[in-house]
């Protein structure tokens, strides 16, 4: 006497797809089916296969390789493997997992239900303890790719609104900060009266931590508008001698109040090359600010130029505590931070690197760094001495 199938708990409900023309099949097909807590529909023929597919969206399908092929255009001895083709080339079908139960026993008919898409082939008559086997084995598979793909989904679109946040956050707060810089510029050259020196030092010192901020916003509307792919070059001939020196300048007085020692080595052979010079001194800016502010100690920097096989490569290099090896690419990710055991703790967005990385690339470049603790680091920048067709487009 043989003891009823037991419900296949973690998939009961589940609806199956029979497609067979023989209707003893599908009767047995059914019992069994039922046996197991899944619920039955049923075709005679391709075209009724991928229809009533489309209309109620199974769980998985069991399909004969011989059927009526209606208007398919394949021979009867093709049908299973047309509709299987079908449905795996539909995205809404894809995922269904399929079946073929067919009385054919050659190895290329196993081979064709592979190359079909199909996802396991029994043989009939068929054992129903393999056929459950198989069908909790699929169903589960099926269930967990729908979850994660679910989750995926709902990933993409916490994403999408984080950085739709984002960059309203960040428009908005660039025109007052604009504001400000211009009237503390007014304030600093005496628009408004005479500064003493001190209160002009502090005005000085507060200009220029908000043009620290000013640039960090633009680092985060570039940085989105490369994951946008809507980053735009502005390509001009550029003298590297010349580009290392202006940054120097710029940061003339925070050297000072920093105590940091700066100079540049620029090589006899250093050729002009193109690119945004306006991304490219920002890119240096943040090389030289994150060498300047990480440091527990007064540094040295070397700002470097020279030829390269590949057109030009520029260095930043400092004394400073260095970079652990396990982060040396970990830092170009957007958000991520490393901080020297002794390094004083500075308010960062994490966003400097992943700028660099995003404005070099989007020349056709690279950009990495070498670094030892306790030795330094050295930032390099390999850039072709024009831009790559479509770069920053």
């Amino acid at each position: 006497m043989t003891t009823p199938s037991a419900p296949l708990a973690t998939t009961a409900g589940a609806l199956v797809l029979v497609a067979d023309d023989v209707e003893a099949n599908v009767e047995l097909l059914r019992d069994q089916l039922a046996g197991f807590g899944l619920q039955v529909i049923h075709a005679v023929d391709g075209p009724s296969a991928l229809a009533l597919c489309a209309a109620h969206e199974p769980d998985l399908i069991i399909l004969d390789v011989q059927m009526p092929p209606g208007d398919l255009g394949v021979d009867a001895r093709e049908t299973g493997y047309e509709v299987c083709r079908r449905l795996k080339r539909d995205p809404r079908s894809a995922r269904i997992p399929v079946i073929f139960v067919s009385a054919l026993n050659d190895a290329t008919d196993r081979l064709k239900a592979i190359e079909a898409g199909g996802d396991d082939f029994l043989l009939k008559p068929h054992n129903r303890h393999v056929l459950g086997a198989r069908v909790r084995s699929l169903l589960k598979l099926k269930g967990a790719t729908d979850a994660l793909e679910e989750s995926l989904k709902r990933l993409r679109e916490v994403q999408k609104a984080r950085d739709d946040l984002m960059r309203m956050i960040v428009h908005d707060l660039k025109t007052p900060l604009t504001s400000m810089l211009a009237t503390l510029e007014m304030l600093r050259d005496g628009d408004f009266g005479a500064i003493a020196e001190r209160p002009a030092r502090a005005l000085s010192d507060v200009e220029g931590k908000a043009e620290d901020l000013l640039g960090l916003i633009q680092d985060l509307l570039d940085v989105s508008r490369v994951d946008e792919q809507a980053l735009a070059l502005q390509p001009e001939p550029i003298a590297p001698a010349a580009l290392l020196a202006e940054v120097l300048f710029d940061w003339e007085l925070r050297f000072r109040q920093e105590q940091t020692q700066a100079r540049t080595e620029v090589s006899d052979d250093a050729p002009i090359f193109h690119a945004d010079k306006t991304l490219l001194k920002r890119v240096l800016a943040n090389l030289v600010q994150n060498a300047v502010t990480h440091s527990p100690v007064p540094v040295t920097l070397t700002l470097g130029a020279r030829r390269d096989p590949l057109g030009i490569l520029l260095t930043v290099s400092d004394t400073g505590p260095g970079i652990p090896e396990g982060y040396q690419e970990l830092i170009f990710q957007k958000f991520e931070q490393v901080r020297a055991p002794n390094a004083p703790r500075v308010r960062s967005s994490g966003l400097g690197l992943a700028f660099c990385r995003v404005a070099v690339e989007s020349h056709g470049g690279r950009i990495w760094v070498r670094s030892k603790e306790g030795e330094g680091s050295s930032f390099h920048i390999q850039l072709p001495l024009e831009p790559a067709r479509g770069a920053g487009a």
